[in-house]
């Protein structure tokens, strides 16, 4: 090995952007540390490592042993207590078999960690992450992570893959469905609720679950919103952006588990940048959970280019300080030697090692390894119906009414003539949506079955949204050119006093490996719309979507539209409710919708040019053939309700805790939710500052003709910011005011910090 290379290796791990601070030790509680440091000297360097090491379930463990090399291998590993966590295995049987492998063939009995992708629900699957962060609502957020996390640790998991707390403003990419947007401090809370939502007030209960906070860090920023791209940032977007609902997550939920990320920061990759890791992560916030690699992202350290083979991945990532590999294998065949090397010290071996134990310990896993597995909690848990009931309200709150001309819905409950056209209202596996490897096929209310306790109608779906297999790990093909439905559509139509169309995106078109290059409605579903309005424009349009979508026609032509995402199991009852006024629409955009793919990344919180614009001239920001400002902005949705904004008062007599009020009237007939939404801008920092930045909001109900004061309180929490250091600023100045119903709509005012 190149000693030259170690050495430029371990400077640039030390000098990283600035100095690093010194590194936080753990501090779990007095007896576990106890425990974990009585049980850390008993082990061997080879059983240190073990605990290292994760592998994904490899085989029928109620089965024969393996006799594939590989297999066998991991098998024997397992037996040795060299195994310290496993993935991707589901349900009790198979959790106390492998649990059983490990703990009674093992000399030491270590318990296994099992963890599994649970994103939005494991058996009972609530909406997409991104359609609940439009609710903005932050109880029922958190209700949604404790269902997961009660029926996916009845299941024999004790450890989710979730949240993914990434930042992002280009709807290209596939995985902005697994997240909250592109607002750092709507996102921040969002992650909170989550973490504290899977995790509950005892992380030892049985029906809790160890969060593990994803991706450190800039994953959501990858160049043209293409999967595992390079991420190229300032330091002052790393920190005022991307970090905020990570620090959150340790700082305020303690979550216990962080995951790094695919892409490089500053030309080093997540997984072997020592700054993210040791000096951000683990000195200055003071992280004492343990940090697990993304998948293989250990051994892609060197398709990356900073490394020359599998020993020299798995020396950069221990030294930066990622504690557990899953499935590169490079811990488990290297890190021994490379301690006996004198590369990685043992010190790092230890810190990773009593990271990894405490909490198992925190789990309960070392007073009963077998915790977890109880089959009649797991028969009685799943698809439970307070499960359901709260994925219907988490459903209904994540609709987003985006149009509604001439007050066309709510479709009165005696309405007759109405046809349904689409396929995806027939569809009751697309609307889960990705990420939801527990759960089941086709256990998704469809759109049809929805409408069928409202009203009868006549339905045709009109195409094909795709030709192939829907299945995980492959690509759809997208029906581009049989239109042979059309006619049967058309038809209906014709003949039809509403038309209601169910159209977008398959479940399996966003999600990881998911970029798309375009997002309007795919396939010939953008024809079958336009063919439909030719003889009936009566049309509300239902989106199925995990991004979104550019449909500038349709926001032109159609009169109601409404942001149906994936809605998970409960899906066609909450766009029923909604359509028919059971329930009235509260949602709003976590993301803002471009008006074409080419303003992507588009987003509300951009900083001004020196050239601003509008002007009479040629030469300022803007596009030549394409507005500069979104279709639908961040925090847009409407509701049946009409809410009026007066009397915004700004009382800065007290420069600690400056309040903002504003009087929010429901001038309606109709009773309903309304999120007051709190921006500001500095007008003149040290640095610049976003023309606009969320940093309030709340969620009230208000009856028919009522009105209620609404009042923000604005700190050194709220007013500051992160210079390109990463030291927080307040500095004194004039401060602008919005508050309204969206980012781009509200009543304004101004005060002064001194």
């Amino acid at each position: 090995m190149n000693q030259i290379k170690i050495i430029l290796y371990a400077l640039l791990s030390t000098f990283l952007f600035q100095s690093c601070r010194p590194e936080h030790t753990v501090q779990p509680d007095d007896g576990i540390a106890q425990k974990v440091e009585a049980l850390l000297s008993r082990m061997t360097l080879e059983e240190k490592v073990g605990q290292m090491n994760q592998y994904s379930s490899f085989y029928d463990v109620t089965g024969p042993a393996p006799s594939d090399g590989k297999l066998k291998l991991k098998y024997e590993h397992l037996k040795k207590g060299l195994v310290g966590s496993m993935l991707n295995v589901n349900g009790v049987k198979e959790v106390r078999e492998f649990q059983k492998l490990a703990v009674e063939n093992s000399r030491l009995g270590i318990p296994l960690i099992f963890g599994f992708d649970v994103i939005h629900g494991h058996k009972t699957l609530a909406p997409i992450p991104l359609a609940e962060a439009a609710s903005w609502d932050l109880e029922a957020i958190r209700r949604s992570a404790e269902v997961a996390a009660t029926e996916a640790a009845a299941m024999g998991i004790n450890w989710t893959f979730a949240p993914m707390i990434d930042i992002t403003r280009d709807a290209r990419w596939g995985r902005v469905m697994e997240g909250s947007g592109e607002d750092p401090y709507l996102g921040t809370q969002i992650g909170v609720a989550r973490v504290n939502g899977f995790q509950g007030n005892d992380l030892s209960s049985v029906h809790t679950l160890a969060a593990c906070a994803k991706h450190l860090a800039g994953y959501g920023f990858s160049e043209a919103g293409k999967e595992y791209n390079t991420v190229d940032m300032s330091t002052s977007t790393l920190f005022n952006v991307v970090l905020p609902p990570f620090k959150a997550a340790v700082e305020e939920a303690n979550v216990k588990t962080v995951m790094n990320a695919f892409n490089i920061m500053n030309g080093v990759p997540s997984t072997g940048n020592a700054f993210l890791q040791r000096d951000i992560l683990k000195g200055r916030w003071g992280f004492d959970g343990f940090v697990i690699s993304d998948w293989g992202s250990i051994k892609e350290i060197e398709s990356h280019g900073m490394a020359a083979n599998l020993k020299e991945t798995a020396m950069i990532a221990a030294n930066a300080g990622s504690d557990m590999d899953m499935e590169s294998y490079a811990y488990v065949t290297h890190l021994a030697d490379l301690v006996e090397e004198g590369l990685v010290s043992e010190d790092k071996i230890d810190e990773a090692v009593r990271r990894i134990l405490t909490v198992k310990y925190e789990l309960g896993l070392f007073d009963d390894p077998y915790k977890y597995c109880n089959e009649e909690r797991e028969k009685e848990l799943l698809y439970h119906p307070d499960h359901l009931e709260a994925v219907l309200d988490m459903a209904r709150k994540s609709i987003v009414l985006l149009k509604n001309e001439g007050d066309l819905l709510p479709l009165k409950r005696d309405q007759k003539g109405i046809a349904v056209i689409g396929t995806l209202a027939s569809d009751k596996n697309s609307p889960l949506g990705n990420w939801r490897l527990g759960s089941d096929n086709n256990t998704a209310v469809s759109v049809l079955e929805g409408l069928d306790t409202y009203c009868t109608y006549t339905y045709a779906k009109g195409a094909d949204l795709s030709t192939g297999i829907e299945v995980f790990n492959q690509d759809l093909t997208i029906n581009t050119s049989d239109k042979s439905g059309f006619k049967e559509a058309v038809t209906l139509a014709k003949n039809a006093e509403i038309v209601i169309m169910v159209l977008g995106e398959h479940g399996m078109m966003s999600g990881e490996a998911r970029s798309r290059t375009q997002i309007d409605i795919p396939g010939v579903q953008q024809d079958l719309l336009e063919a439909v309005y030719e003889v009936n424009k009566n049309i509300v349009l239902v989106l199925m979507n995990g991004r979104p979508l550019a449909i500038p026609w349709a926001a032109e032509h159609i009169p109601a539209i409404v942001e149906a995402w994936q809605l998970g199991t409960q899906s066609g009852h909450a766009v029923a409710d909604i359509l028919f006024g059971r329930y009235n629409p509260s949602g709003k955009l976590p993301m803002s919708f471009p008006r074409s793919v080419g303003q992507c990344p588009i987003y509300y919180n951009y900083f001004r040019t020196g050239r601003p614009g509008p002007r009479n001239e040629v030469f300022f920001s803007r596009y030549i053939d394409e507005d500069r400002t979104p279709l639908y902005p961040f925090g847009y949705g409407l509701s049946y309700s009409k809410f009026d904004y007066s009397n915004l008062v700004i009382d800065d007599s007290d420069q600690k805790r400056i309040k903002v009020a504003v009087q929010v009237s429901n001038v309606s007939d109709t009773d309903g939710e309304e999120v007051v939404q709190l921006y500001i801008n500095d007008k003149a920092a040290s640095i610049v500052r976003p023309v606009k930045e969320l940093k309030g909001f709340e969620k009230i109900a208000l009856k028919a003709k009522t009105s209620q004061t609404v009042t923000f309180e604005l700190t050194d929490k709220e007013l500051g910011f992160y210079d390109p250091n990463g030291d927080y600023k307040v500095e004194s100045g004039m401060f602008d005011v919005m508050v309204g119903t969206s980012s781009t709509d509200g009543l304004t005012g101004s005060f002064q910090l001194k």
